[in-house]
């Protein structure tokens, strides 16, 4: 079931600039409480808030500010 935690880890890659990856499933639970759940094999969470699609990643990180 998507919704029920796991016991395996995940892993968390992290790179500079840019988003972390996670490895999937996951659900976030954003500043305001709510949460959003994605079951791709590996997300790609936002790190700088540019995305339009926050907390996933859009590569918005690549353009210049």
């Amino acid at each position: 079931m998507p919704n029920e935690p796991t016991d395996r880890a995940r892993r968390i890659t992290v790179r500079r600039p840019g988003p972390l990856l996670v490895e999937g499933p996951v659900e976030v639970e954003l500043e305001d409480g709510t949460t959003v759940f994605s079951d791709r094999w590996r997300v790609a969470l936002c790190t700088c808030h540019r995305s339009r699609r926050y907390p996933w990643c859009d590569t918005s990180h690549r353009r210049k500010a």
